[in-house]
């Protein structure tokens, strides 16, 4: 109950267009419940007493309901889609302004193929069911209602009997439906895994190429394809048991009534024209149970896709501060007694942070070197509250980051990262990127500063000129030149660099290590870097081995030490 007041809370902004539909699929009930008692009336009085003036005129009646009928039938189909297409896109609005919302924990654990598969195929059948539910069942009820009521006018005992045999068409479809609803749900989720697949081979190709792994990759879409197979098989099998029920309790409802029409009409207590549109009635009374046994499919498949909806739009929005603190985050970064893990498999936190306290200098730079997988990009994580620090402090001046809007923080700090996520549009759209007032005097100062502007002269159409999905007609030093660019345009008292140069050449890396140092100057500055020769002015540098801090100073005095710091610097410049 609660999930069907929810579905039809997406009714209430189209209320005018769904009650008109509903109106139009009333009246076409009310023109096939009359056509039968005009056939009995016509058989019993006007062929009877040759009455051909009124026999006329009731088949012109006739004609004139058939061409209402026909508008009404255009009305329901045209606008009752657009309804349910209307509906559709609301709940596509809010599954993907929610989903910006979720926390990167959830990303981490649901693939991009999934997700995707809720936002189209799911509501799509949503969609569908937001059409014809409400309209069909409602026309099914008013027909079977009104057929009803019409054979109780012809003999009483016919209407009993339809009336004693439907309950048991009402209890097999339900418990039929039970088993269809599990089967069903079942294969929504393989859709799900299929679309995933797919989603990570094509976005993998290139890589797929590379190793000549055609053959692994079509053995995984083979064995997702077949888990999808047979879970679609066995729905199937449940929605052809239901069928098949349904359609054998039609033919019987069919044989019943020939058999007791015929034999009230053997024995004279109904005449043929009763009989005739008895049988009518029958015939149009298994019309809205054959509408009724094909929209449970459509009811399962949309409530399925609904359900796996209010699952995602149910799922906690990341973090924020109920009374938000007003605070212009001014100082030193300090993180106290700081523990942080990922959640694994099982739902235990795998520890990647163990106590770890330093501070950041307003203005300075901060390096963190060591190990992967010592918790460098975790810190990195933490202070823009990318992932929720329950365990310990993190403050920027006075003020702890939980207790301030996510925007408000995230406004701070600008990153640049060793992955550089490029949208499909323009060198232009993504420079501008989240900071769409700039003017592109802005754009191009921020180019240049970057070292990029030059090169972005160069192609054909400028700053016009279409990157490619995820920047793939650039080069990486170029696309990693466009975000430095992006984050001169933030011009955020923070920036944190997470191995901004790790993946590029030497020669790439010291054209833009100059620029990465210009966006440093007067801003706190926290650095995640391999290669020390990127971090040796840096103003302080913290070694992290297994979550822990090991050795914290100035690159003189990590190297005068002998420690690990200067081990790995013996190492990369031992020549």
């Amino acid at each position: 109950m609660k999930m069907l007041k929810r579905f039809f809370k997406y009714y209430k902004p189209h209320k005018k267009m769904f009650f008109f539909d509903l109106t139009c699929a009333f009246l076409i009930s009310i023109c096939n419940i009359f056509y039968p008692m005009i056939a009995r009336t016509i058989m019993d009085e006007y062929v009877p007493n040759e009455n051909v003036r009124l026999l006329l005129t009731w088949a012109a009646v006739m004609a004139a309901i058939y061409i209402v009928k026909g508008i009404l039938t255009y009305i329901v189909a045209y606008w009752g889609h657009v309804l349910g297409v209307k509906i559709q896109g609301d709940m596509r609005r809010d599954l993907f302004q929610h989903i910006e919302t979720l926390p990167y924990s959830y990303f981490d654990e649901n693939q991009t193929g999934s997700i995707m598969s809720r936002l189209v195929n799911d509501l799509f059948e949503v969609s569908e069911l937001a059409h014809h539910a409400p309209e069909d069942i409602f026309n099914s009820f008013i027909s079977v209602i009104g057929a009803i009521i019409m054979l109780s006018t012809i003999n009483g005992w016919l209407a009993l009997i339809v009336l004693c045999y439907i309950p048991l068409m009402i209890i097999f479809a339900a418990k039929a439906r039970r088993r269809m609803h599990s089967a069903f749900s079942d294969s929504r989720k393989k859709v799900a895994m299929l679309n995933a697949e797919i989603e990570s081979s094509i976005s993998g190709v290139r890589v797929t190429k590379a190793y000549n792994a055609t053959d692994s990759e079509c053995e995984k879409f083979d064995r997702v394809n077949g888990e999808f197979k047979k879970a679609r098989a066995n729905a199937y099998k449940a929605m052809g048991i239901f069928h098949t029920g349904m359609s054998v309790f039609n033919d019987f409802l069919y044989w019943i009534a020939l058999i007791s029409g015929g034999l009230l009409c053997l024995f004279q207590k109904i005449n043929i024209a009763d009989f005739t549109a008895y049988i009518l009635y029958i015939t149009m009374l298994l019309t809205p149970i054959r509408t009724l046994i094909n929209l449970f499919e459509q009811i399962q498949d949309g409530m399925t896709g609904f359900s796996r909806f209010c699952e995602i739009m149910d799922t906690s929005p990341e973090y924020e501060p109920e009374n938000p603190v007003d605070s212009e985050l001014e100082g030193d970064i300090v993180f106290t007694n700081v523990n942080f893990g990922y959640k694994s498999a099982d739902g235990k936190d795998a520890e990647v942070l163990k106590n770890v306290s330093f501070t950041v200098r307003q203005g300075e730079t901060l390096a963190l070197v060591g190990a992967s997988g010592g918790g460098k990009t975790t810190i990195c994580n933490l202070l823009p509250r990318f992932y929720l620090c329950e365990d310990g402090e993190i403050r920027i001046g006075e003020t702890n980051i939980n207790d301030v809007a996510t925007q408000v923080l995230r406004k701070k700090i600008a990153v640049v990262s060793q992955d550089v996520f490029l949208f499909a549009g323009t060198v232009r759209d993504n420079i501008l990127y989240g900071t769409t007032d700039k003017t592109d005097e802005d754009m191009i100062l921020a180019a240049k500063r970057a070292n990029i502007h030059e090169y972005v002269m160069t192609l054909p159409n400028g700053y016009d000129t279409e990157v490619g999905e995820r920047g793939v007609k650039l080069s990486g030093g170029q696309k990693q030149r466009i975000s430095i660019a992006r984050a001169f345009l933030k011009k955020s008292p923070i920036l944190i660099l997470d191995e901004a140069t790790s993946a590029l050449d030497n020669m790439t890396e010291m054209q833009i290590q100059s620029a990465l140092s210009e966006l440093a100057i007067g801003r706190t500055t926290i650095v995640v870097a391999h290669r020390l020769s990127t971090v040796k002015n840096a103003d302080t540098i913290l070694v992290l081995t297994d979550g822990v801090i090991t050795e914290c100073g100035s690159h003189e005095e990590l190297v005068a030490n002998g420690g690990t710091y200067a081990e790995l610097y013996r190492y990369q410049f031992k020549e």
